[in-house]
């Protein structure tokens, strides 16, 4: 546990959501936002109050310099990441505390459903409690009817937050259908949040941006199926908003395709 303290307290009445092998993820509560780094122009009237915390805790088999200096390094540069982001336009989720001596980074709480949780694939393999009892519904069978919105639409709504997030040189790390929320909105379309930056860095390498890209479209083969077609509809979408960019990403992304198979081949 961190030392005592705000955030030690702010913890301690926070609920665990879930831990993994770097990071432990609660719901808290915050008074207020600050105001200097909740730089979200579209609230959308949620419980602004709500926060998602993400503890790195030290870990005891490295040294505890070593273990400082990363996590202080880790949770700075997902902060940054998201504050770049979200002051371009980008729909992620706005910063809401940070102490990095602590290792903690507290961000908005999102309502919405994972984009694989929505796309046929998903929801079979993704690791969430679900209630035993619960009946078959029409919501079920088309989640995306909540929405108000098409498969086609979905993958334009992503293709464009990931070319505005490769426009001003972010690069997720990350990128999978289960990094990304779709979020109900009082206007007639959702939003497209691209959440979890824990291993974003700043790039503005053609290569970086296509391996990006990569990695999304081996997510969606292995989840989804039937995605070659989404997956276009995505790179049309990022193509769109890249502009003149797109070329050399595109010229790139063939060639880490064509690494990629040639690893599978030799296995």
């Amino acid at each position: 546990m961190v030392s005592q303290g705000p955030t030690s307290a702010l913890l301690e009445k926070s609920t665990l959501i879930s831990q993994g092998a770097e990071a432990a993820i609660y719901k808290a509560s915050l008074a207020l936002p600050p105001p200097s780094l909740a730089t979200n122009e579209d609230t959308n009237h949620q419980d602004q109050s709500a926060v998602l915390i993400k503890y790195r805790f030290s870990k005891g088999y490295r040294h505890k310099t070593l273990d400082m200096t990363l996590t202080k390094t880790r949770v700075a540069g997902e902060a940054r990441a998201l504050i770049r982001c979200l002051r371009a336009g980008v729909n992620v989720p706005g910063v809401r505390m940070v102490d990095a001596a602590e290792g903690v980074l507290g961000i908005e709480w999102i309502e919405g459903k994972s984009v694989r949780r929505l796309l046929p694939g998903g929801a079979e393999e993704e690791n969430e409690v679900l209630d035993e009892a619960q009946d078959v519904t029409e919501e079920e069978i088309d989640p995306l009817k909540d929405f108000g919105v098409s498969v086609d639409r979905m993958m334009t709504l992503i293709g464009t937050e990931i070319a505005k997030m490769h426009l001003v040189d972010i690069i997720h790390g990350d990128l999978t259908t289960s990094n990304m929320m779709l979020r109900p909105t009082t206007n007639s379309q959702p939003d497209l949040v691209l959440i979890d930056f824990g291993l974003s860095y700043q790039s503005a390498l053609v290569e970086d941006k296509a391996v990006d890209l990569y990695v999304l479209e081996r997510a969606f083969n292995s989840t989804h199926p039937d995605s070659e077609p989404m997956f276009q509809s995505v790179l049309d979408a990022y193509q769109a908003k890249m502009g003149k960019e797109w070329n050399a990403i595109k010229r790139r992304l063939d060639d880490v395709r064509l690494r990629g198979r040639k690893r599978s081949m030799v296995g």
